[in-house]
């Protein structure tokens, strides 16, 4: 993991629940090892883009899960035990690690992002290049909704909005904050939270959930 972006420090933070509790909503296609299997498999290929991105200096995850610090731990990340509940919240106490480690800019990376690529990622760390502060850059969902990636500069620029309308609540929080905002579209809008997705990444990047 290199510095494209002079000498700015950006931390990747990857939250994540528990792997026993992951992807409920595909209840009615996979069931719970299914599930199971494939948030372990989502979560290992986002940590493997995050620490092959040129510009990150480091990837936390943080997360309550026993498991999951010990494989985010192998992989080479970070790992946090989160002591709250909700991912808000977990995100909140991943920023203060970040900010303690004196890093310019934040990026928040769900696991549920299948088409994850290093090159998605530094398309999103991209607009650091531009020194204007404060910045937040968004990847919406494809349903123009939720938020699949978020870049806040600095690291306490806004507050964390996600679940429901977080697309929204993190525009409007930029504009009360006076930062620059900007929304990137791409591979990142993917993600696999219900069948209908599970369905289309199977058609766009089968490698990405097949365990075989």
């Amino acid at each position: 993991m290199g510095r494209p972006h002079g000498s700015r420090r950006v931390v990747a933070v990857v939250p994540v629940g528990t792997l026993d509790g992951a992807k409920s909503r595909l209840g009615e296609t996979l069931d719970a090892e299914e599930r199971r299997d494939l948030a372990t498999r989502l979560l290992s290929r986002t940590l493997g883009a995050g620490l092959a991105t040129r510009g990150l200096d480091d990837v936390l995850v943080v997360t309550p899960d026993d498991e999951v610090r010990q494989l985010a731990a192998r992989a080479g990340a970070r790992p946090i035990r989160q002591r709250s509940q909700g991912l808000n919240a977990g995100l909140r106490q991943a920023r203060e690690e970040v900010v303690a480690a004196a890093a310019d800019a934040l990026l928040v990376v769900p696991i549920d992002l299948p088409l994850i690529s290093p090159e998605a990622l530094e398309a999103v760390l991209a607009p650091l290049d531009d020194p204007s502060r404060p910045l937040v850059v968004l990847v919406p969902d494809r349903h123009g909704r939720g938020t699949n990636a978020l870049l806040v500069a600095p690291p306490d620029a806004i507050e964390f909005g996600f679940g429901g309308d977080s697309r929204r609540a993190h525009a409007a929080c930029a504009a009360d904050a006076g930062a620059r905002y900007v929304e990137l579209d791409g591979p990142l809008s993917l993600d696999v939270d219900t069948p209908e997705d599970l369905l289309l990444v199977e058609q766009r990047a089968p490698e990405s959930v097949d365990a075989h």
